[in-house]
């Protein structure tokens, strides 16, 4: 059965999972598993991955589940990781454009170029790769597919997110939206979720105490989001219960989108609002990097 069957589950199905290994990845890898599929996830961060497959492993989904070394930026990776779920598990039914960073933050004056074009690289190039690369195989299966990307919030407006994720965080959204029409013919379908604040270690930073009760404050949903609640909207998008769906960006937000608050202020991820300009690599393995604090603006 492939993702595009309408009974609901993604028995004998197979998916490619981006950024498998943390937060919204994570969850997805295992949602997916529990609905059937045979998943491989992807990631940069080698040993996150390998934690990832004991515990899938000792939950009973051995024998479905695979771990690839994976750099969303980087074409030859991408192709890479297509070529491995083709030949461990012989197809390709769905993708998941997931994996993400922080990325570039500071005031527009400061920002490096470099953090910029790195942070455009994985989360927007990354998404194009995954496409180009995994409906090759689609199309030559000739049973459809389906891929979701996974957006944000912060693609909608400004102050959601910093000005490098958001700007391409709504290209995502308009990838979304081109790339199903002109994949309708092939029957596969291209879906996107945007979801909003998710305790994930991308956004707590290792406070995840501390960042509960704020998440919850912020949208009208009492309860803060969690990366299941993400996973179980691209497991819907995925599966044959979607099956007359493509091309839309669903917001998973507790409301948050309704409601319009300036999420980065709030759960102060603004770094740039206090001067400080860097990049954040998210759960890549690689540190994260405050390059200066900005005393004053320049001239």
């Amino acid at each position: 059965m492939v993702a595009g069957s309408r009974d609901g589950r993604m028995a004998g199905a197979v998916a490619l999972v981006t950024g498998g290994a943390s937060g919204i990845g994570r969850a997805t890898v295992r949602r997916l598993c529990e609905d059937g599929a045979a998943v491989v996830a992807g990631d940069i961060n080698a040993a996150a991955g390998a934690v990832l497959l004991e515990e899938l492993t000792d939950a009973g989904f051995g024998q479905q589940v695979a771990v690839t070394g994976l750099d969303v930026a980087a074409e030859g990776s991408v192709a890479a990781a297509v070529a491995a779920t083709v030949e461990r598990f012989g197809r390709l039914d769905c993708l998941v454009n997931n994996a993400g960073i922080g990325g570039a933050f500071g005031p527009l004056t400061e920002i490096e170029v470099e953090d910029w074009d790195h942070t455009l690289g994985v989360l927007l190039r990354g998404p194009f790769l995954g496409l180009k690369h995994a409906v090759r195989v689609m199309r030559a299966q000739g049973t459809g597919g389906s891929v979701v990307n996974v957006a944000s919030v912060a693609g909608w407006s400004g102050g959601d997110g910093p000005q490098a994720y958001s700007a391409a965080k709504a290209g995502v959204i308009n990838l979304t939206r081109s790339a199903a029409v002109e994949l309708a013919p092939h029957r596969i379908r291209v879906n996107a979720v945007c979801p909003g604040p998710i305790l994930t270690p991308l956004v707590h930073r290792g406070r995840e105490d501390a960042m509960r009760d704020r998440l919850a404050r912020l949208q009208p949903w009492p309860e803060h989001g969690r990366p299941e609640h993400v996973a179980d909207a691209i497991a819907f998008l995925a599966s044959g219960e979607a099956a007359f769906v493509t091309g839309q960006a669903l917001a998973v937000d507790g409301g948050l989108s309704a409601a319009g608050p300036n999420t980065a202020a709030a759960i102060e991820t603004n770094a740039g609002g206090i001067g400080l300009v860097g990049v954040n690599h998210g759960t890549t393995g690689r540190a994260s990097l405050v390059r200066r604090r900005v005393e004053e603006d320049r001239p």
